[in-house]
């Protein structure tokens, strides 16, 4: 079995600070990344930015300042998100790294060398805020001012000499990719999108531009840089050394296992992407998976519409953990979902600290006073062993990840944390003291469902999960998913650690 696993986030264009949907992407991808971890694979997960192209440009003009200072600046707020979501990404790419562009040129000469290039003139529909050329049937006027259908921004007309990709050639090709890999693109839904696209006829794309500079320098025409989805789409393969595919990086995680992205760029990665790979003699992903958008409201979150949430805003009020286990469990992956401040309490207030934080204090307390804060001995009786199996189902568990179930994982947990308190509430080892086994039997039934349930909690609160797993003495490192199998792991005798409150109930202002 291949062990390796290289997940991606999209990488971010910082023409702005951050918003919620740039930290759902990378919580998604870390969630996933961190599972993978923990069941002993070899993992490489990379974030980054997107520095090229026009809009970077004049975003950079209108501050008076150069295009690579302005993105210093705004890359550093991105890379410092990656330490505020407590991200395990392995690496952080930017496009203007010297590795990159080496990587883009290389791939645009192998695109060249195959004759799947050639020089012409582009005139057509430009979206400098999508950075993408639409046809004339996906664009619409609205109050005078033509714009994009798929996604409101404004487009203007551009004429210009530019080099285009054959992606004509690549519609028969592509479907059969598709499909001979049903998978490669979920959710269904997104596939069925792409799919028809691709039938509806492929033209030939525009892969430079001539009117502007900041890019990267196409290698045989200097005055024509790149265009810019060509240039960042390859982050993927230079994160990896490409074009050296003799090293170990690439040869242990390409193809790429999963391009987590939002579904406003399923086109460039689910047809562009994988037509410029196979037109290099290149493999493409195993799979591209496109969420939906956090929305602000009722509408996606746009620097221009003024109602982007802050995700350091929220942090900073409620903890990373639990925002972190409200987009997981809340929203429904692969769907649109929105973010409020009532149901982020109330998510907090039942989930979190009524059900798993309750459970940890309870069981902790009652083994402190009866047990001396020690692992006690045990003897099983057909309950305990009943919910300790109803933990172990593995495969099915594994199922959930491979297929990125999100929400069946999350309920999986949800409905053992209910199923453990009840367990504990029904036993009632606080009218066991007189048979001190059966009491000790229970605690340690009890205390073997939270270790369970918080290595599977793991990857969604590694904080909080951290410190609960600190009270066994499991240290982050030692974190095996593979252990949730073993009813026996505690050992007789060690000591429990203290364990503060994990979450404090928020008071309803009921005025």
């Amino acid at each position: 079995m291949n062990k390796n696993y290289y997940i991606t986030t999209p990488i971010y264009y910082p023409s702005a600070k951050p918003h919620m949907g740039h930290a759902y992407s990378s919580i998604i991808a870390d969630f996933f990344a961190r599972f993978k971890k923990m069941d002993d694979f070899n993992v490489h997960f990379l974030t980054g930015t997107d520095e090229h192209g026009l809009k970077i440009q004049r975003s950079a003009e209108k501050q008076n300042k150069d295009p690579k200072s302005f993105c210093d600046e705004i890359s550093k707020i991105f890379e410092d998100l990656t330490n505020t979501l407590n991200l395990s990404n392995t690496d952080f790419i930017r496009t203007t790294e010297d590795r990159h562009k080496a990587s883009v040129q290389n791939l645009w000469k192998v695109l060249e060398d195959n004759k799947q290039i050639y020089l012409s003139k582009y005139s057509g529909w430009y979206s400098v805020s999508d950075e993408a050329f639409y046809n004339e049937d996906e664009v619409e006027e609205k109050g005078g001012i033509k714009i994009a259908k798929i996604s409101g921004s404004v487009v203007e007309w551009v004429e210009e000499e530019s080099f285009f990709f054959k992606l004509s050639n690549w519609e028969k090709p592509l479907l059969k990719f598709y499909e001979d890999n049903p998978k490669f693109i979920l959710p269904e839904s997104r596939k069925n999108e792409v799919v028809s696209f691709v039938k509806s006829g492929l033209k030939d794309l525009s892969v430079s531009r001539k009117t502007f500079s900041w890019g990267i320098k196409v290698p045989t025409e200097k005055n024509h840089v790149v265009y810019v989805w060509l240039d960042a789409l390859t982050n993927y393969l230079s994160s990896l050394k490409y074009p050296d595919q003799d090293n170990e990086l690439y040869n242990r995680f390409w193809p790429a296992t999963l391009h987590i992205i939002g579904k406003d760029i399923l086109r460039f990665h689910a047809i562009y992407w994988p037509a410029f790979l196979l037109a290099a003699n290149i493999q493409p992903p195993k799979r591209v998976y496109g969420h939906g958008w956090i929305l602000s409201g009722d509408e996606k979150m746009s620097k221009s519409k003024g109602n982007i949430l802050d995700p350091l805003e929220i942090i900073n009020i409620y903890g990373l953990d639990p925002l972190r286990y409200y987009l997981l469990k809340e929203v429904s992956f692969g769907n649109d979902g929105n973010i409020s401040e009532e149901k982020l309490e109330n998510c907090i207030n039942s989930d979190l600290a009524n059900n798993y934080g309750n459970l940890c204090q309870r069981v902790f307390s009652f083994t402190e006073k009866n047990c001396s804060s020690s692992i006690p001995g045990h003897q099983y009786n057909e309950d305990d062993l009943n919910i300790l199996n109803s933990m172990t189902n593995s495969e099915k568990i594994r199922t959930f990840i491979d297929n990125q179930d999100i929400n069946q994982y999350m309920n999986f947990i949800v409905d053992r944390l209910f199923a453990s308190n009840k367990y504990f509430n029904d036993q009632e080892p606080w009218k066991k003291k007189d048979d001190n086994l059966r009491l000790s039997s229970i605690v340690y039934t009890s205390l073997e469902l939270i270790r369970k349930i918080t290595i599977l909690l793991h990857p969604v609160m590694p904080q909080t999960t951290i410190k609960v797993l600190n009270t066994f003495n499991v240290q982050e490192q030692n974190i095996q998913f593979s252990s949730i199998e073993n009813n026996e792991f505690l050992t007789k005798g060690n000591t429990i650690n203290k364990l503060d409150i994990l979450f404090k109930k928020i008071e309803k202002n009921n005025d």
